[in-house]
Order: C-alpha cells, then structure tokens, then sequence
C-alpha cells in the first residue's frame, strides 16, 4: 500500500514563498508522475503544476514562472515552490502521484491536502 503525506502549507503575507512537499511511503518501486493540484472555496480542483519521469515538467498559466516543480527519487518526494505568492493562490493544495509498487503494478494516489493562506 502506498500512502502520500503533504507538508509545508500555512499562511504567508503576498509576496512571500512557501515550499510543499509531498512525501510517498510504502512499497515504491518508481514515481512516475507528479502533480500539485488545488482547490479553492467555491472552485473546482485544478491542476497546478505537473511532473513525469521526474523530468518533463508542465504548469498552469496562472503559475508559471512563480511555482516550480521537483522530484526527489531518493527521498520519494514530489515538492512544490512556490514564489511571489498572491491572494488568489490561496487554496487546499492536494498531491497525486503516479506510482509503480512493482514493475508491473501502477497505482494513483492522492495525499489529504495542505492549506495555502496567502494574506494581502
């Protein structure tokens, strides 16, 4: 069984940066995708930023050049920077990921999501 455990949300001033991580634990063979996801009171959940066999990396236009994602096989981290934060960015940050327990096995997983309060 594999189970995902963000950290890192909280409240930060506009401006300010904050850095989510998202931690696998269980029997993990690959992380083949990565993703950050949020959703705001009110809004539908929404794709964030993105990363596939730890390389090739993808973003909503609403962040591009302020978030920043990475993967960390070594520690089965998928982690979010997030800089030059605004109001609007203010949401419960969820990860999914992509993982191969086996070689053979593929499982999608979802952690139980961080707040993000960005005050203005």
């Amino acid at each position: 069984q594999v189970q995902l455990v963000e950290s890192g949300g909280g409240l930060v001033q506009s401006g300010g940066s904050l850095r989510l991580s998202c931690a696998a634990s269980g029997s993990i063979f690959s992380i083949n995708f990565g993703g950050w996801y949020r959703q705001a009171p009110g809004k539908e959940r929404e794709l964030v930023a993105s990363i596939r066999a730890g390389v090739t990396t993808s973003y909503a236009d609403s962040v591009k050049g302020r978030f920043t994602i990475s993967q960390d096989n070594a520690k089965n981290t998928v982690n979010l920077q997030m800089d030059s934060l605004k109001p609007e960015d203010t949401a419960v940050y969820y990860c999914k990921a992509g993982v191969r327990p086996t070689t053979y096995r593929y499982l999608e997983v979802w952690g139980q999501g961080t707040l993000v309060t960005v005050s203005s």
